[in-house]
C-alpha cells in the first residue's frame, strides 16, 4: 500500500490561501526551503491535485526552466513537476495536459484504489480535494510549512472533521524567514 501524503504552505492561522484565493504571503521561499518542497516532489510517485491547485501549478511550472529569471533551483523543480505522473480531480475541466490524466468521478473511491497499489507515495494538493480523503481517512502523513502570516480568513488547510484524528511528530525544521515545517503522521 502507498502512502498518501498531503503537504502545503500555509499560514499561522492555517489557510493556504487568503480570501481571493491570494497566495502571495506565502513570498518567494528560501532556497532552503524551495529544496526541501524539491525533494519531496522527487520522492512523489504520483501527485494528485484538485482543479484550483492544478490550475495554478500547470499555469508556470511546465516551462518555467525556459525562463530567463528562473533560479537553478526552480528549473530543477520543473523538470520534476513535469516528470511526475499527475492525476487531476475536477467535475468542470474537460482536459488536462502533460503528464497528468483527468478523473471526474469519484475522487475518494479512485484515491482509495491508488493507494491501494504498490509504489512510492503519493502526494496530494489542493484543500478540497485533501479535504474529502481527510474526511475518508485516507492521508497517512501531513507536511505543514507554515509560514509567520496570520492573513484572517480564506481557504483552510484543514476541512471540517467528524471526529479526532491523532497524530505523531515525525519531523520539525525551522527555514529562513521563520518558516517552520513539520511533518506528521497519523496515529493508525
Amino acid at each position: 500500500m502507498r502512502k498518501l501524503i498531503y503537504g502545503m504552505n500555509l499560514t499561522l492561522d492555517g489557510y493556504v490561501a487568503a480570501a481571493g484565493d491570494d497566495i502571495g504571503w506565502s513570498g518567494p521561499p528560501s532556497e532552503a526551503l524551495f529544496r526541501w518542497w524539491l525533494d519531496h516532489e522527487r520522492a512523489s510517485g504520483l501527485s494528485l491535485y484538485g482543479r484550483k491547485l492544478w490550475e495554478t501549478m500547470s499555469a508556470y511550472w511546465p516551462t518555467a526552466d525556459q525562463q530567463p529569471e528562473t533560479t537553478p533551483a526552480e528549473a530543477e523543480f520543473a523538470r520534476a513537476w513535469r516528470d511526475t505522473p499527475k492525476v487531476v480531480f475536477s467535475s468542470t475541466l474537460h482536459e488536462v495536459g502533460g503528464n497528468a490524466r483527468l478523473v471526474t468521478g469519484d475522487a475518494v473511491a479512485e484515491i482509495a484504489r491508488l493507494k491501494a497499489a504498490d509504489g512510492s507515495p503519493l502526494s496530494i494538493g489542493g484543500a478540497t480535494l485533501a479535504g474529502a480523503a481527510l474526511r475518508a481517512g485516507l492521508i497517512d502523513e501531513y507536511v505543514i510549512a507554515a509560514h509567520p502570516v496570520l492573513v484572517g480568513g480564506g481557504t483552510p488547510f484543514f476541512t471540517a472533521l467528524e471526529g479526532w484524528v491523532r497524530l505523531d511528530l515525525v519531523e520539525t525544521r525551522t527555514f529562513p524567514g521563520g518558516v517552520v515545517l513539520s511533518r506528521y503522521a497519523t496515529r493508525r
